[in-house]
């Protein structure tokens, strides 16, 4: 059994011991591969790797002898960067990141949803909005 005094013990025997290093940090190893940052955890084999794509893990991938992993497929990659792009492409299709990549809809889609299913703030942002009459035309 692990007691939090045994991990307190092994923290003040080693103290400049870093977990999960983050990609900015110069003790870190890091493979760039644009627009993907692996960051090396630990293991040997597999190497374990977290990915980075601008400033968020996606996720983690595995170097193993003869192969790359994911943590999301059973695919066996000979390259890092098909393991990184298979994780990145999973993630995005599953809808893991829509939530930090969604826009707001614009005043256009406002305009065309009911009423009563508009919010208090779609309501002022429409209240705001002053169309471009550029587009009409008279007849």
């Amino acid at each position: 059994m692990i007691s939090p005094f045994s991990l307190q013990e092994d923290q003040l025997d080693n103290p400049l011991q870093k977990i999960l290093l983050p990609p900015t940090d110069p003790n870190a190893e890091v493979e760039e591969i644009p627009p993907y940052k692996l960051v090396y955890v630990n293991g040997a084999c597999p190497r374990v790797y977290r990915v980075y794509k601008a400033d968020s893990m996606i996720g983690v991938i595995f170097q193993h002898i003869t192969h790359w992993s994911n943590a999301v497929d059973q695919i066996r990659y000979a390259e890092s960067v098909d393991a990184t792009v298979g994780l990145d492409d999973f993630m995005t299709m599953t809808g893991y990141f829509t939530a930090t990549t969604e826009q707001p809809p614009t005043e256009e889609e406002l305009l065309d949803k009911e009423f009563d299913s508009l919010t208090s703030d779609e309501w002022e942002r429409l209240k705001r909005y002053v169309p471009q009459a550029k587009d009409l035309v008279a007849a």
